[in-house]
């Protein structure tokens, strides 16, 4: 998928640097400027995804699902350092503004390349949302940011030529770089998020609650069976969660592992990806910690 993502991208920066350079329109040279920054964020996002699918190794025994968040906070780099850019060309233009050539030529090209982003965009949330990608997300979303950026443009350029107004071609490319700068900042709050072993979404949490609810026991208002200190964690695509399991101490150690074998079973098949990790305790035995964190 991100492959495709590469390949528009060189598409749409050539139509949209055509576009610029035919018609002189610093909104349209923003708009190349953020299509050169999706193909490097594709680049870089199509190598940390393959980092990310190796298997675990010695060095790494969880895994490599974590990279997928350098390319999430690398692409927002990107946008920001791509924002700041447009705002130091356009700035210039407000005050010094240059007349458009060749307007209807320039917005054919830019709405072309901004159907391509559109329909790449709405196929790779798709894929991001099956394979739980963040670095798919992200292009996703900057995708959707280019298609906004494009129709800001188209729209400041229409009106520059109905209105004459040409300092407004330089407010647009202004506006459009806020834009993007805001998007900027949202992706590496998530990467920093994810880095910092943030929980599982709430819908994921209440899927495991259910699950685990299917297990617990209860007797003459005494727990038989039952979970506490149940912590989450997500890394790129794979989820992890730790708990206790309490039990009648009576119980034989090979009966407590076949239950604890089919608790975790039940989890994994409930939560795809999803990797368990639950100690067993006797019913009468507390772990404490400095903050407790019961979902049951």
């Amino acid at each position: 998928m991100l492959w495709a993502s590469v390949v528009v991208a060189i598409i749409t920066i050539t139509l949209k640097t055509w576009a610029w350079w035919i018609t002189d329109s610093v909104g349209l040279l923003s708009d190349a400027m953020e299509s050169l920054v999706n193909l490097a964020s594709a680049i870089f996002g199509l190598v940390m995804v393959t980092v990310a699918a190796q298997p675990a190794d010695e060095e790494h025994p969880y895994g490599h699902h974590k990279a997928e968040y350098f390319s999430s906070g690398f692409e927002g780099i990107l946008i920001i350092v791509a924002a700041m850019g447009i705002i130091w060309a356009a700035s210039h233009r407000i005050f010094d503004p240059q007349p458009i050539e060749q307007v209807g030529w320039g917005l054919a090209l830019s709405v072309g390349s901004s159907a391509l982003n559109g329909l790449l965009a709405w196929v790779m949330f798709g894929a991001a949302k099956t394979h739980r990608s963040i670095a798919l997300e992200a292009d996703a979303k900057h995708l959707v940011t280019d298609v906004w950026t494009s129709v800001g443009v188209v729209i400041g350029i229409g009106l520059v030529s109905v209105t004459g107004w040409l300092w407004l071609d330089a407010v647009v490319a202004i506006g459009v770089a806020l834009n993007i700068l805001k998007e900027g900042f949202h992706l590496i709050w998530r990467s920093s998020q994810g880095l910092m072993d943030e929980a599982v979404e709430p819908d994921v949490i209440a899927q495991i609650q259910e699950t685990l609810a299917g297990f617990a026991h209860h007797r003459d208002d005494v727990s038989i069976i039952r979970f506490d200190h149940v912590t989450t964690r997500k890394a790129g695509q794979r989820r992890f969660v730790d708990m206790h399991m309490h039990m009648p101490a009576s119980w034989t150690l090979g009966r407590a592992a076949a239950l604890r074998a089919s608790v975790e079973q039940a989890l994994m098949s409930a939560v795809p990806g999803l990797r368990a990790s639950i100690q067993l305790l006797p019913s009468d035995v507390e772990a404490h910690f400095d903050s407790e964190r019961d979902l049951l």
